[in-house]
């Protein structure tokens, strides 16, 4: 599938911010799934000094610097994707298996996945977490059986309320609510995972919305998505990542596009950065993510 996806975020500042740094993740991935035929970042007002680097993940992202003050900052990254299915997953270690493999073992070979394992800035281990996965975790259950089974739990004991929770919500919190959006379920469920001792990893990304029969594509009214990649290794010793996603109940296909992959939302964070200045402010983001055949009307 052809897709295009403008994000637009957009700040007003008071008073004015004198001096920032800022770091974005918005340049999707280019894997054998998704090919990235084009992408364009565009900051305004202009940065002094703009760049882009390779994380500890392999996500590209982008640094600007902005050296004078500017009471309004305007970042908006335009990409162009081919995107396909994903395989089915393969293998169907049991869930014990993939997590003794995964614990260290003197003289064992080193498996990058480990990392994945331990707790994060987001996705703490707890005995909570525990206890909400254990029915989709008996034993013997392969790993891929286990996780999509309690990603179906997740879509159906939880609600998605958009003012229940923000960025700063703790996944314990939003377990505990039983409500939340998309990066809240991403982190409960890896929250789960991580306390029995199994690998996952936060996937940020988008997803291409239908619009209403009858009705036109609006620009501006999608959203980032997130989900979470669960690591199953095999045999032969070449593990491989699988996608699900517990806000829709179903394993992401042609329409999610994918932008970075780290421990939490705290590694891949569209936009953050350090201000001088700008003690109060307001965003804005308007996502768009349409089929390039597709000719989008303006949301307002």
């Amino acid at each position: 599938m052809l897709l295009h996806v403008v994000h637009e975020t957009h700040y007003d500042y008071s008073p004015p911010v004198r001096t920032a740094q800022h770091m974005a993740h918005l340049k999707p991935v280019h894997n054998a799934q998704q090919q990235l035929l084009s992408h364009e970042l565009a900051v305004h007002p202009a940065p002094a000094r703009q760049t882009e680097a390779i994380d500890v993940y392999g996500n590209t992202r982008a640094f600007f610097s902005l050296q004078s003050a500017h009471a309004q900052l305007e970042v908006v990254a335009e990409s162009t994707v081919q995107t396909s299915a994903p395989p089915l997953p393969r293998e169907e270690m049991a869930w014990e298996e993939v997590r003794e493999r995964l614990r260290y073992h003197r003289g064992a070979a080193y498996d990058p996945a480990s990392e994945f394992v331990f707790p994060s800035s987001y996705v703490p281990r707890h005995e909570n977490f525990i206890e909400y996965a254990r029915p989709s975790f008996i034993e013997g259950r392969s790993y891929i059986a286990a996780a999509r089974d309690l990603m179906e739990r997740i879509y159906e004991d939880f609600t998605y309320e958009t003012d229940a929770t923000d960025v700063s919500t703790p996944a314990l919190r939003a377990l505990e609510m039983r409500q939340g959006v998309c990066q809240d379920f991403a982190h409960i469920m890896l929250g789960c995972l991580r306390s029995l001792g199994l690998p996952g990893r936060y996937v940020s990304g988008y997803l291409l919305t239908e619009p209403p029969p009858g009705r036109p594509r609006l620009v501006g009214s999608d959203a980032s998505h997130a989900w979470v990649s669960v690591y199953l290794p095999s045999e032969s010793g070449k593990g491989e990542w699988a996608d699900l996603d517990p806000t829709n109940n179903r394993a992401p296909g042609e329409d999610y596009v994918t932008v970075a992959t780290g421990r939490d939302y705290s590694d891949v964070a569209p936009v953050r950065g350090v201000l001088h200045g700008g003690a109060n402010h307001k965003l804005r983001v308007a996502v768009t993510v349409a089929p390039v055949a597709v000719r989008a009307t303006s949301a307002d």
